[in-house]
């Protein structure tokens, strides 16, 4: 290593602590001190910090911040986005005290440490207009309160950046606001039952170690006062959900967990308030700790589905809020991304999110797709690829013609799946549901026959014998073991990359017996381009075409221009756009035709393109037939390479036990060769829509339980007759509305990790209605004996239901798979 190497390795930017090159030109001026900085970047923050007055910030500072992006502090006027109205009713709210103020809450990158928040605050409260500023270090949050007549929001924006800030508005949807607040409402009636706890079971203690006459008659009485006026929050306040849960399933007349729960609270506040003042047992200590680990159990429970939450809005918040849009002469605008529309053209700069579906006009790049599909490494995407809305520009600019934006785009329909998955409970919840519902009845009913017995055996006993019985036999592990494990299971599967859009998908998947692929776009990469064209000769080898080929090639690509199968991006570069082709109708399965030069035309399989006139094909591969009027003109041959992971994932497949079985719409020929290259020994190649729906039929006679993968319009029927429908990723729209799962990347290996976390799920599930089930077995019989006191019992039925819970957290803590399956495409690939 040369001496300049090493020096310029020993020195490090004051800023943000990153090596210095060699021969840096930036630093700042500090204290009657010149230090060096790393880029242009960390120089223009440090010069704004330094001349903002809030130099204090390097001393305060207990972590290094990290690099600031140039783009992001030279390019100010790209904040003035924000200052258009339509765009700031989404996230700025006016205050209610009528001051005419506003206030926001901006997602802040690059905060590290309590010096940060500092240097924020001080850096904002500067400005005129501003009258306050909080900053939440847990969350990275910045709420801020300003005169929108003194200030412009893009100011606070830029000076944000300017100090190495970058922000943007913060708004959640309205699910994951709901979540909040039942979580800051959940934690503190937490903190409540928490404090109350302790402070009663300290109470409790001298009744239950001391002996006889060894507490004054005073003392005793002020601890029983102190432990009811404890216990009265914790009953009103902290465990007012399950009386209300409670009235709710008595009105339905549905009982569920909250029924006994309340009984054994509420009867046990009143008997140990009774006993307080008229005398007898008391129970305030179990009346605490009861509501205290229900409450807790609840909450991890609450934190699991939070964390799904997250998960769909951070995809409704994947879109950018702002887009560079060019006019017809090429100038750029900064304009709110919801004022996009289709056929817009975009430029998106390296950096940037792209901000809605379109076609890539000019450039190419290296993309991050993660938040959408899951895979870590860039894709490269060039031109007349399609791109993703909310995907990452990593290396260069591209120009985009916009396709589909706003609510119509793929991460908008993403989210608007998952709902529709969590709208219906799955037939195993709603079975453990209806199990539930009978426990509780039959706890009631054993409860009052146990106070019965108990009452002529002893009394005095019997209350607390009959508490203990209800207490628990609380039926909170059977409650929560299934969507718990339910809820783990589709944040694991959306991380993977696996979007589940039906309730019952999970539950089946686990139960397959035979996996159905279909071919191009599927099995192939979709990504099919044309090899070859020649035009039909007669028998005597004489040319009756009047088109050259270039010509009989462009009449194709108008025809195939409105089709979304994976055929119609082969002739995409083709296409010519003075040519359109009118009253086009798609014969799935079959081909397309339309109305070009008054001339009637048919692109697809020869029986279709020229059923008058029996031809061969002219060679091996796939062949479309171009007919004009009923008289044949061109063959088109077209090649698709197959996956990189198909192999693997017929592999994976058998090993978990599954059937697999090719069925395409492709000539028997393409078909087999396909079906040898991967060793499937089941195929049927030349298949219409309707022929894979009656073979689809045939094996779920037999009994199977059949999953279909398919991405085009053809695929439709025999996706909606597969017990698991799987659309791909390029899947068509109707395909994935159809779909009880959408793989979200290419790698058909989503399909394997998908059965395998199906089927750790039901493992789980079962485990949790085993624990559940024995759990009870075991402790009634105990409490019905009057061996177990109601403060055991709180702990006993509180600990049953924590380990339900933490059993079903394990799917998102670690991989339930095999290696050989839980190893990704990409890293077997390396």
């Amino acid at each position: 290593m040369s001496d300049d190497t090493a020096e310029s390795l020993s020195i490090t930017c004051y800023h943000c602590g990153n090596p210095v090159p060699t021969g840096a030109p930036w630093s700042i001026a500090l204290d009657d001190t010149r230090h060096p900085l790393c880029c242009p970047g960390c120089e223009a923050v440090a010069h704004a910090i330094v001349e903002g007055g809030l130099a204090s910030y390097y001393r305060f500072r207990t972590e290094l911040p990290e690099r600031p992006d140039e783009r992001g502090t030279a390019q100010a006027e790209t904040w003035t986005v924000f200052d258009d109205p339509g765009l700031q009713q989404q996230f700025v709210h006016p205050e209610q005290d009528g001051s005419g103020q506003v206030h926001v809450t901006l997602a802040v990158d690059g905060i590290t440490c309590a010096a940060c928040a500092w240097l924020i605050e001080h850096r904002l409260n500067a400005l005129p207009g501003i009258t306050a500023t909080a900053v939440n270090l847990s969350h990275h949050r910045l709420s801020v309160t300003w005169n929108p007549e003194r200030l412009p929001l893009s100011r606070i924006l830029a000076e944000l950046a300017a100090i190495g800030y970058p922000s943007q508005p913060y708004e959640p949807d309205a699910a994951q606001l709901r979540l909040q607040r039942e979580e800051r409402v959940s934690i503190r009636r937490l903190i409540v039952a928490a404090a109350g706890m302790m402070q009663v079971m300290m109470f409790s203690i001298p009744h239950y170690f001391a002996g006889e006459g060894e507490i004054s008659a005073d003392f005793s009485a002020l601890f029983l006062w102190l432990s009811f006026a404890l216990t009265t929050p914790v009953v009103l306040f902290s465990a007012q959900p399950f009386f209300l849960g409670a009235l709710r399933d008595i009105r339905t007349r549905q009982l569920g967990m909250d029924v006994p729960v309340s009984l054994a609270i509420g009867s046990a506040y009143i008997a140990s308030a009774w006993g307080v003042f008229v005398g007898g047992d008391i129970y305030f200590d179990s009346v605490v700790m009861f509501t205290f680990f229900l409450l807790f159990g609840r909450y991890v429970e609450m934190r699991a589905r939070r964390h799904s939450g997250r998960i769909g809005n951070a995809l409704a918040q994947v879109l950018p809020l702002s887009a560079t849009r060019l006019d017809d002469g090429g100038l750029a605008r900064i304009v709110p991304a919801s004022d996009l529309h289709e056929g817009d053209r975009v430029l998106v700069k390296p950096g940037h999110g792209v901000p809605a579906d379109g076609i890539i006009e000019d450039g190419e790049s290296s993309l991050d797709e993660s938040m959408l599909t899951g895979e870590t490494l860039p894709v490269s995407r060039a031109f007349g690829d399609s791109v993703t809305g909310g995907s990452q520009n990593i290396t260069s600019p591209l120009i985009i013609r916009v396709t589909r934006a706003g609510k119509d785009a793929r991460a908008a329909s993403i989210v608007d799946l998952t709902d529709r998955a969590f709208a219906h409970r799955p037939k195993i919840a709603e079975h453990t549901a209806r199990l539930a519902h009978h426990f509780v009845l039959q706890v009631l009913i054993l409860s009052v026959v146990v106070g019965t017995v108990w009452w002529f055996i002893d009394p005095q006993r019997a209350f607390w014998v009959t508490l203990s019985v209800l207490v628990i036999t609380c039926p909170c592990a059977l409650a929560l073991a299934t969507p718990t494990a339910l809820t783990a299971a589709h944040g694991q599967l959306r991380r993977r990359g696996v979007l589940i859009t039906r309730a019952d998908a999970l539950e089946t998947l686990s139960n397959l017996d035979r996996v159905v692929f279909d071919k191009t776009g599927t099995l192939t990469a979709g990504e099919m381009t044309l090899v070859e064209v020649r035009r039909v000769r007669d028998s005597e080898g004489l040319d009756t075409n009047h088109l050259d080929e270039e010509a009989l090639t462009r009449i194709a690509a108008a025809l195939e221009a409105q089709s979304e199968h994976p055929i119609a991006r082969a002739f995409a570069p083709y296409r010519d756009h003075r040519l359109s082709a009118d009253a086009i109708v798609n014969r799935p399965g079959l081909g397309l035709e339309g109305t070009l030069h008054n001339r009637r035309w048919r692109l697809g399989k020869p029986e279709f393109a020229a059923p008058d006139q029996p031809l061969s094909l002219p060679g091996d591969g796939q062949w479309l037939l171009l007919s004009e009027a009923g008289s044949p003109r061109a063959w088109f041959s077209l090649s698709d390479r197959l996956r990189d992971d198909a192999t693997d994932t017929i592999t994976a497949l058998r090993s978990l036990g599954l059937k697999v079985e090719l069925l395409s719409g492709d000539t028997a020929d393409a078909t087999a060769r396909m079906a040898d290259r991967l060793d499937i020994a089941q195929w049927h190649g030349g298949v219409s829509p309707e022929g894979k729906l009656a073979r689809l039929r045939q094996l779920q006679a037999t009994g199977e339980r059949v999953a279909m993968v398919g991405d085009g319009i053809n695929d439709v029927p025999v996706l909606a007759g597969a017990d698991v429908a799987i659309a791909m990723n390029g899947a068509t729209d109707l395909a994935r509305t159809r779909a009880d799962a959408v793989l979200l990347g290419p790698h058909l290996m989503r399909i394997v990790e998908a059965v395998a976390v199906s089927r750790a799920t039901r493992r789980i599930i079962k485990q949790n209605l085993g624990w559940a089930l024995v759990y009870n077995i075991g402790a009634l019989p105990l409490a019905m004996m009057g061996f177990v006191t109601p403060w055991i019992a709180a702990i006993g039925m509180s600990a049953s239901s924590l380990v339900v819970v933490g059993n079903a957290l394990r799917l998102t803590r670690h991989t339930p798979l095999p290696q050989a399956v839980a190893t990704p495409p990409e890293a077997r690939t390396a």
